[in-house]
């Protein structure tokens, strides 16, 4: 619910826009309308003729804002239940009113900016009428501001501020806006580093936002997690899908009965905690532990003023900031009735003792006279006198009595005097004592802003180590396009492999027909030699007599049986394997090197022998050259290995 006092601020520059004959007085259809459009806003059931009901024993015009002030408490203020938007409200009497007083295009804030600097003077002005803000809320203000923004406080240009206002200790809300559109506290800063700052305030002050950020969110449905942007104030924790607030997901009302607790690491996630209501429980993973403190804290503070039934922090800085003031007005102006009382009693001290002094000479005078009187008739009344002296000296002794009865008195005077000056010392010495204090509050702002100051070298290290990681991440996409270059440079060496293996088969299928016609001018020159076991024998484990041996699966090749075993094949096999790990060039075969040669396929036992391309052989095989002469016989073919 929103205090009467703040809405009734809104109200009040909406009542003086509508006077434009600055006379303090509205007509009755402007205030109709007026009256309208706050039940429409703030969703009260409007009753057109309630106003003329209530004002139909004056008809002498134009109502004055004291005039309206019953019906507005009455009619509209006693019905509202809370539910209206704030921000609609304050936007409507804020349309009334600016355009009257102020003309944003020769500011450096929008008309967006300065609403909001019009919402803050709401809530820092005075609860009295005409609305002032006063210099100490405006240095709070332009504190906040300069901190928003990352710059560093001038209490050097605020002083100079002051003195320039001379003897005016307030602004309006005008001369605020103004201010702050003018640019005199933002020297040096852009249009959209100010309006940065305003816009983080006004979510403090106003908005009563304690702290936002991006978390992650564990679902209740399907448990799944999700990041939102969560906005965190006094009773509340909403969590919307990003930080423009436009699509709200829901709120985590905060009561007295909820609590927050720090979780394990779980199910991947670290930084956990939850916050437990009376309903359900919501677990949540923040980004780092440092974010996860600093979201508990915040969360148990507003947990904790809820229990103690305090209002949002910011609006008992507030009280309390006024309370101060108002008791050191109450001070100084008792300090200076007891200056004035003591100025008083001191004058009346010296009015008194001016009255004894003139005594004391009129009686000196008389007595002067007197002895003149005597002596002048001592000579003619000689013997008078001797009967007088008597008289006389019991006269002058009375006199004696009365001297020193002033004298006495004059002393308690003085004495008085004494101690008034003593007092007066005393109060000179209270006022040093809170000079003093108020230097020590001087030296606790200055520790406060060198406090600030660290804070920002704390964010400015921060930017810096983020702008490493942006850099980081440019130098890692730049990897991956060389990455990308070097994987198209493969691809582009794999189309060329694959044309040279098309090239290889073609050469292949040649290989195997000029194959074909060796072997058949190898069997022609069979049958005329005789002399193949010699110069076979040439080659070394090329061909072996067939000599009896262990019964074995025999080797079937394309003219019989092979004269060798598999386990001499095996062999045949490693040794092939070693020369070629040694480093043996493979050859391919040609038309030039493939003339006077023969293949040989070989094929198990129970397999029935059979030729094959060189591509699609199931079985090992190798190729043995054999030089251009004759074999004795086709027996003598089938004992060639190879």
């Amino acid at each position: 619910m929103w205090l009467r006092e703040e809405l009734l601020k809104s109200i009040w520059h909406a009542f003086t826009a509508l006077d434009v004959d600055q006379r303090g007085k509205v007509s009755k259809s402007q205030l109709k309308v007026l009256s309208h459009n706050l039940c429409t806003v703030m969703k009260i059931p409007h009753d057109p003729v309630a106003l003329e009901e209530h004002f139909k024993d004056n008809d002498e015009g134009p109502l004055s804002n004291q005039g309206y002030m019953p019906y507005l408490n009455r009619f509209i203020l006693d019905k509202v239940c809370g539910d209206f938007d704030i921000m609609e409200f304050n936007r409507m009497c804020w349309t009334l009113c600016y355009k009257k007083n102020i003309h944003t295009k020769h500011l450096l804030i929008s008309e967006n900016d300065a609403f909001k600097v019009w919402c803050i003077f709401n809530f820092l002005s005075e609860d009295r009428y005409p609305l002032v803000i006063v210099m100490e809320e405006i240095e709070y203000f332009l504190r906040k501001l300069t901190e928003a923004m990352g710059t560093v406080w001038s209490k050097e240009s605020f002083a100079e501020y002051k003195q320039r206002q001379n003897s005016k200790n307030f602004l309006s809300a005008w001369e605020l806006i103004e201010l702050v559109g003018m640019g005199y506290f933002s020297k040096g800063l852009n249009r959209q580093i100010l309006a940065m700052g305003i816009n983080e305030v006004f979510n403090e002050l106003i908005l009563d936002v304690l702290k936002e950020g991006y978390m992650m969110k564990k679902g209740h449905v399907r448990k799944n997690w999700t990041e939102r942007w969560f906005v965190l104030r006094p009773t509340s924790l909403s969590y919307y899908v990003c930080e423009d607030l436009e699509e709200k997901k829901g709120d985590i009302i905060l009561d007295q009965s909820c609590c927050v607790e720090s979780l394990p690491d779980k199910e991947g996630k670290k930084c956990l905690f939850i916050i437990k209501c009376a309903d359900k429980s919501f677990e949540i993973s923040a980004s780092d532990k440092k974010k996860k403190q600093e979201w508990i804290q915040a969360i148990q503070t507003c947990i904790q003023q809820l229990r103690l039934g305090l209002l949002s922090p910011h609006r008992e800085a507030r009280l309390r900031r006024r309370e101060l003031r108002q008791r050191q007005q109450v001070e100084e102006d008792d300090l200076a009735e007891r200056m004035r009382q003591l100025q008083a009693a001191n004058e009346s001290k010296q009015r008194e003792l001016e009255a004894m002094r003139m005594k004391m000479e009129e009686a000196a005078a008389k007595a002067a006279l007197e002895e003149q009187r005597r002596k002048q008739t001592q000579l003619d009344l000689q013997d008078r006198y001797r009967l007088d002296l008597e008289r006389e000296k019991m006269v002058r002794q009375q006199m004696e009595e009365q001297v020193a009865q002033k004298s006495s008195e004059l002393e308690q005077y003085l004495q008085r005097v004494r101690e008034l000056e003593d007092m007066y010392h005393r109060l000179e010495e209270a006022l040093e004592d809170e000079r003093q204090a108020k230097q020590d509050e001087e030296a606790m702002r200055k520790l406060q802003a060198s406090l600030l100051e660290e804070e920002a070298a704390k964010r400015a290290e921060l930017e810096r180590i983020q702008r490493q990681q942006q850099r980081a991440l440019s130098q890692t996409e730049a990897e991956k396009q060389e990455l990308m270059a070097d994987h198209l440079a493969k691809e582009r060496d794999l189309q060329a492999a694959v044309q040279q293996l098309e090239r290889l088969q073609r050469e292949r299928q040649g290989a195997v027909k000029q194959y074909e016609a060796v072997t058949r001018k190898l069997e022609r020159a069979a049958s005329k030699t005789k002399t193949w076991k010699d110069k076979v024998a040439k080659h070394e484990g090329l061909v072996r007599l067939i000599q009896p041996g262990h019964k074995e699966p025999q080797r079937i090749t394309n003219w019989g049986p092979a004269s060798f075993t598999d386990t001499e094949l095996d062999l045949k096999k490693k040794l092939w394997q070693e020369r070629k790990n040694q480093g043996a060039q493979t050859h391919f075969l040609s038309e030039s090197n493939l003339r006077g040669t023969t293949g040989v396929l070989f094929c198990t036992a129970n397999q029935a022998p059979q030729r094959l391309s060189w591509g699609s052989c199931p079985v090992p095989y190798s190729l043995l050259a054999i030089p251009e002469a004759p074999l004795p016989s086709r027996r003598g073919r089938q004992l060639l290995e190879v």
